[in-house]
């Protein structure tokens, strides 16, 4: 059941951009942003939390949770470390996710060729 709901709430996020895409035509750069942006809105109501849980990967492998793992990270940090904590805390659960995208990045260059 849980491979179905993942799915099922994956599938749903995916559907929502493509559709988007296609008949709005706005761009894969502005869907990214705009996944990014309602990822952390629903952060902020405390529903993608909920979402996950429901779902599991549904929710975390999509560019939305990228959004919501940065609000939380700078909530969680502003509410022990105040101000400074808001701005710290935004890299700190997302840290470990962009180095590995970036040295995943540098290894697939250096195996495959580049197109230019």
């Amino acid at each position: 059941m849980e491979f179905i709901s993942a799915f099922i709430i994956g599938g749903t996020i995916c559907l929502i951009g493509q559709l988007l895409m296609d008949k709005c035509k706005l761009l894969p750069i502005h869907i990214t942003v705009l996944f990014v942006f309602i990822g952390s809105i629903l952060e902020a109501f405390n529903i993608y939390d909920s979402l996950i849980t429901l779902s599991g990967a549904g929710a975390l492998v999509p560019i939305s949770n990228f959004g919501h793992s940065m609000t939380h990270a700078a909530v969680e940090s502003a509410l022990e470390d105040g101000f400074l904590g808001l701005l710290t805390g935004l890299f700190n659960l997302s840290a470990s996710g962009l180095s590995f995208a970036v040295f995943s990045a540098f290894i697939i260059s250096l195996i495959f060729r580049p197109r230019g």
